[in-house]
């Protein structure tokens, strides 16, 4: 697995590339993506056109992401994952936790949506939500909002 991360405007692009499987690639990326929250990283777009092929490495790498990112009130979004790696996600039911996008122009475009939207603590229908629906009610939000006095 080899990863880059780029960045474009407020987004940090993280590109994967290769087979997504046991070693060290999974605490590697967990640090990689805590290091860019830590430096304030809100928007992150992961790129996975170029991932033929994911393992429990890779889901734990999700799943981990996701709490991090929730906890900081980052979103990610995934790009460009091709169908295998789709139905790996689907069927241990990840797919339900992140907003995912075709390529790396929608995933930039779903960014500055989700930002754009207002938060709200209601679930949405059945859009596809990240995180529990106590978290987020918008596709791809992690943030938890504090109460104010308004509410």
């Amino acid at each position: 697995m080899r990863i880059s991360v780029r960045f474009k405007d407020d987004v940090s692009i993280v590109n994967l590339s290769g087979k997504f499987v046991a070693g060290g690639d999974g605490p590697f990326l967990r640090q990689k993506v805590k290091d860019l929250i830590e430096a304030g990283a809100r928007k992150l777009l992961f790129e996975f056109e170029d991932v033929p092929y994911i393992d429990s490495t890779g889901l734990g790498f999700l799943a981990g992401s996701r709490e991090l990112a929730s906890e900081a009130g980052a979103t990610i979004v995934l790009s460009g994952m091709n169908a295998h790696v789709r139905r790996i996600l689907d069927g241990v039911k990840l797919t339900q936790f992140f907003e995912l996008v075709d390529d790396e122009n929608a995933g930039l475009a779903r960014l500055n949506q989700i930002r754009a939207e207002p938060l709200s603590d209601t679930p949405r229908g059945s859009e596809t939500a990240m995180g529990s629906p106590a978290e987020s009610s918008k596709p791809g939000r992690v943030r938890k909002r504090p109460a104010t006095a308004a509410e």
